[in-house]
């Protein structure tokens, strides 16, 4: 099979080729897809895509038309891809659903850590000698209530490292996890309950309709004061603009973000030598209790490697005339 990778980032086509095992003919190209870029997949059997790219309607139609036949993504998520669409075309799409649900969960707690206990102002200090005390008081977690809100792989990873920690757990979730409730005390509430009651907020909820702007300035208005509110799930997810207003009054204590709800054509790309033209960004990053990454939380070896077996599993189902289990377009006809 012909597949052509788009988004291929220099640290993941290792991975892919190795999981690949010489059985398909690979092309890999940076540029993500794109009604533009599409152009690029003629002559192919198969592509695959990350986060940032874009399968619409229109895209999807001319990938019809190019021959392509499959889409196999290298995420958890699929809010970039026109399901219905693709599955009118009879274009089979499938994702990675559990690559690794400790990489995302584990760097949600670096972040919460590093923004709790000032890590990066204190080395920042140190660098410059500055061995000056003030203003780095944090606090401990233990004891502390921490709301997780989407429960599911990585957010019952979550729930685990926080009771580590000894702190109490709050847990929304459309669906209740006996294990989580049994095992670390998880205790599943209302989310403006949850809002009320939480020292710390950590999203690992997919985007959906329902999830959109989930935290807004409605939300925000019920949290503690000096709420920590950490998002590894998807930008899109918080209200930019509310948070922010919420960090300027002091409602929100902190913030820590793996994800940005325009970071699509900002995230994945050295912009160091350029002027970046978006003002939600660029507040977020002139303050000191702010800390984002750039969307790489599943950035482990671990993650790496199960998205390249599992991004082949599927091609080779396909190949072989099988369907397999990680199949979205399934979803969609069954409904």
């Amino acid at each position: 099979m012909k597949v052509l990778v788009y988004s291929a980032k220099n640290f993941e086509v290792p991975y892919l080729e190795k999981a690949n095992r010489r059985k398909h003919k690979l092309s890999f190209i940076k540029e993500s897809l794109s009604s533009d870029s599409v152009m690029k997949a003629i002559g192919y059997d198969a592509i695959s895509i990350f986060s940032a790219d874009e399968a619409c309607y229109i895209t999807l139609e001319k990938l019809k038309d190019f021959g392509v036949k499959y889409i196999t993504l290298r995420s958890v998520g699929y809010d970039n891809v026109n399901l219905s669409a693709a599955s009118r075309l009879h274009i089979k799409v499938a994702n990675v659903p559990d690559y690794s649900p400790y990489s995302v969960a584990e760097h949600a707690t670096g972040l919460l850590l590093a923004l709790n206990r000032k890590l990066i102002e204190s080395n920042h200090r140190v660098k410059h000698y500055n061995f000056d005390l003030n203003n780095l008081i944090g606090f401990d977690l233990n004891n502390k209530t921490v709301g997780i809100i989407g429960a599911g792989k990585i957010g019952g990873v979550m729930t685990k490292i926080m009771h580590g920690f000894g702190c109490n757990l709050l847990g929304y979730d459309i669906k209740e996890d006996m294990n989580l409730k049994e095992q670390f005390g998880m205790q599943y509430t209302t989310l403006k309950e949850l809002c009320k009651l939480s020292d710390v907020i950590s999203l690992h909820v997919p985007l959906t309709t329902d999830t959109h702007q989930l935290i807004n300035e409605d939300l925000i208005s019920e949290m503690k004061e000096g709420v920590i509110i950490i998002n590894t799930a998807r930008g899109n997810v918080i209200n930019t603009e509310h948070v922010i207003d919420g960090l300027k009054q002091g409602k929100i204590g902190a913030l820590g973000i793996d994800v940005f709800e325009n970071e699509k054509g900002i995230f994945f790309k050295d912009h160091s030598h350029e002027i970046i033209n978006d003002d939600l960004l660029l507040k977020l990053n002139t303050m000191p209790n702010v800390i984002i990454t750039g969307h790489h939380a599943f950035l482990t070896e671990e993650a790496l490697t199960n998205i390249a077996e599992t991004t082949f599993y599927n091609l080779d189902c396909w190949n072989a005339g099988k369907e397999t289990e990680n199949e979205l377009t399934e979803i969609i006809e069954a409904i």
